[in-house]
């Protein structure tokens, strides 16, 4: 892949947040009105939200203004110094007064520079705006089904929730795993560890081999400066884990030296290209990972507390894209049916749904969830979230590529589950449990499971 690297981007130890660009600011000035209406589609006033936008940007360009009126007034007096030094006459008035308006213009600059950091840390915590044809909603109600797969089975007994299921067949242990972290963890043993890992080593494969992403093994740890521009910082920093040299962490500064546990791989494959330029020949770029992301939840309290659907630890495999502006819809589609593919060869049913404005996350424009239906608790549940962000990410991070005509500009990320290992685990369990108890395994799944076809109560543990 033929990368260079953006001049300009070389930071190092600490940088503001405000040192990149959050949303095009040309955008927001011209078409200010058209940016609200799309902040209140999000259930959001644009008020707060936008902070003094109006009177920082204003403040800004009137200090540019005047700052570039004296320097022309300076340059004027300076070419009168010439003239009297020629003329053998004495400048010093003169000089004083080309001293001032240095001096002025410069505490103008200084002014400028300071609204222009104060305009921008405004805009490091607006969300993205959504695209045109998401629906204005505040919260879940307003999701829009857009289609169904699959009919969820009849059974001739009660269907038990994971949680029942995988304690009494011993292969999944929620009381060990308090013991050992406290709550929202879990610990598979047996069958249960090895269908977790075969449920992530065929969903990798599947990725990979059939649908064209490139694997890639990132670091688990990540700095502030990749979180902020996967948009995980400033907002977020209440559900991420920080290791101990985040303990000094300032909000509104970025390092590079400091480290955080990723809540997604798809911070580390989105900053991959951080301040990089692409080749356009080389776009759509697709990537794939398998990792476990780690969580707080710390908005979450009293929510899914039982089993393993809101754990602190899980893991995912993770799909990020990068494609051209008007490729970008297209690769939506295809990402979402490369996730689909998953829970149809698995025979799970799923619906998937249009998220509304206020129910994307803080970078979409716009969003599909996939919902599978686990039949131990009676409803779907999510278990893949596929994103276009558009340009939001790649503004944050400073990624672009060159079009047709050799000028650089910034690309679209995507990313979605492909899927969540846990919650296609607790699918499987509910969806293929049998009347005795045990858990058939899908044909797709048997060559990774040692040739298993059902999995039954262990007796070798306590």
């Amino acid at each position: 892949m033929s990368i260079s690297r953006a001049p300009g981007c070389g930071w190092a130890g600490e940088v503001p947040y405000t040192s990149s660009c959050m949303h095009d600011l040309t955008l927001l000035r011209s078409h200010l009105p058209a940016v609200e209406e799309r902040l209140r589609a999000r259930g959001l006033d644009p008020g707060p939200v936008l902070g003094n936008f109006h009177r920082l940007d204003a403040h800004r360009r009137a200090r540019i203004t005047e700052a570039e009126k004296l320097k022309a007034e300076r340059n004027a007096l300076s070419d009168e110094v010439a003239r009297a030094r020629r003329a053998g006459t004495a400048p010093a008035p003169i000089m004083d007064e080309v001293r001032r308006l240095k001096a002025e213009g410069e505490s103008l600059e200084k002014a400028a520079a300071a609204a222009e950091e104060e305009l921008r840390a405004v805009l490091a915590t607006v969300p993205n705006l959504p695209a045109a044809d998401v629906p204005a909603g505040a919260d879940e109600s307003a999701n829009v089904e857009l289609k169904r797969w699959g009919t969820p089975r009849e059974f001739a007994f009660a269907p038990r929730p994971h949680w029942e299921l995988g304690e009494a067949l011993r292969v999944l242990d929620l009381g060990r795993a308090a013991k050992l972290s406290g709550a929202r963890f879990a610990v598979f043993t047996g069958a249960g560890a090895r269908l977790e890992r075969a449920l992530a080593q065929w969903m990798l494969d599947v990725q990979t081999t059939e649908h064209g992403y490139t694997e890639v093994a990132t670091p688990l740890m990540v700095n502030s400066r990749s979180l902020f521009a996967a948009g995980q910082l400033p907002k977020f920093a209440e559900d991420l884990f920080r290791c101990g040299d985040a303990d000094g962490y300032q909000a509104g500064v970025l390092r590079e030296n400091d480290h955080w546990l990723i809540p997604t791989a798809e911070v580390p494959l989105v900053n991959l290209l951080r301040d990089e330029i692409v080749e356009a020949a080389e776009l759509p770029l697709s990537l794939a990972a398998c990792t476990p992301c780690f969580r707080s939840e710390a908005g979450s309290y009293g929510r899914d507390v039982r089993g393993v659907i809101r754990q602190h630890q899980f893991t995912k495999v993770e799909l990020v894209c990068f494609a051209r502006p008007d490729d970008s819809e297209r690769a939506h589609e295809g990402m979402t049916r490369d996730a689909e593919a998953i829970l149809e060869r698995l025979d799970l049913p799923y619906r998937r749904m249009l998220l509304c404005a206020g129910d994307m996350g803080f970078s979409a424009a716009k969003t599909y969830d996939l919902e599978v239906w686990l039949p131990g608790q009676g409803t779907y549940r999510e278990i893949s979230s596929v994103s276009n962000c558009e340009a939001f990410q790649a503004r944050r991070a400073n990624i672009r590529f060159r079009n047709a005509k050799g000028k650089a500009e910034h690309l679209h990320t995507l990313n979605g589950s492909g899927l969540a290992v846990g919650r296609t685990w607790v699918a499987v369990v509910e969806n293929y449990q049998e009347a005795d108890g045990t858990v058939r395994v899908p044909a797709v799944l048997q060559p990774y499971m040692g040739g298993l076809t059902a999995i039954g109560p262990r007796k070798d543990w306590a």
